[in-house]
């Protein structure tokens, strides 16, 4: 007779075992993906909360430099963290898809604009002084929108919270397998982080489209900087702020 194995089970405390409830819902992985994005948003619920308390709209101009600023920090700081990033290799076609899926994301965000598709009356962001735009203002403005945006949204909602949907262990989930269900969710809660919801969602369906679709974050990276650069070249041109 083939003798039982006395071997007690890792979940009764077995040495060096660590039980399934002490497991955290949220990594280091998942962390370095979060908290930048939270950075992003604290900033924006500062100067919210800074013009209700009467602060001029333009002497917050300044904060969005400081927000950027921080991001960058935290982006540096996790940027160990981030192995998506690690092989920026993306084959010559999926990046003309890529590019042009941003323009075409662009081409729709300020198409739709009806009043039943925004959100809230944005005040958006004003470079301009005494009667001039100022350009460093500018080129602070679009280098933030086009190279730490895209970076920072892409790893919070492609890279970590559509995987995470999926499996709290998200980095051993494959793009091109997650759910439906997960795609979904995410494109719906990235549309409304947006004044302009309906263009959001369709930006968040297209960026996430390009992660399944090319399996690197590079893909909606680089769709998402387009259109973001692009956006603002269109809003200094005509003046339309709000769009910022």
């Amino acid at each position: 007779m083939q003798e039982k194995d006395q071997t007690p089970p890792a979940s009764a405390g077995a040495a060096g075992a660590r039980p399934v409830e002490d497991t955290p819902m949220l990594s280091r992985a998942a962390w370095a993906r979060i908290l930048p994005f939270i950075t992003y948003i604290f900033f924006i619920l500062v100067a919210d909360l800074l013009g209700r308390l009467g602060w001029n709209a333009d002497d917050l101009r300044w904060l969005y430099a400081v927000k950027i600023s921080a991001v960058m920090l935290m982006l540096v700081i996790f940027r160990r963290h981030y192995s998506e990033l690690r092989d920026a290799r993306l084959g010559l076609v999926a990046a003309i898809v890529a590019l042009v899926t941003g323009a075409v994301v662009l081409v729709l965000w300020v198409s739709l604009d009806a009043d039943w598709m925004i959100i809230g009356s944005p005040d958006g962001f004003n470079p301009v002084t005494d009667g001039r735009i100022d350009w460093l203002m500018v080129a602070v403005r679009i280098f933030g929108a086009a190279l730490v945006v895209p970076v920072m949204e892409e790893l919070f909602w492609r890279s970590f919270l559509m995987r995470w949907i999926d499996d709290a262990d998200f980095e051993k989930v494959e793009p091109a397998k997650v759910s439906l269900k997960a795609f979904v969710v995410t494109t719906l809660l990235f549309g409304f982080e947006h004044n302009l919801w309906l263009a959001g969602i369709v930006a968040g369906a297209a960026f996430s489209a390009l992660y399944v679709r090319h399996r690197t974050l590079w893909s909606p990276v680089l769709a998402h900087a387009l259109t973001n650069g692009l956006l603002g070249v269109w809003i200094v041109t005509t003046g339309n702020w709000t769009y910022w």
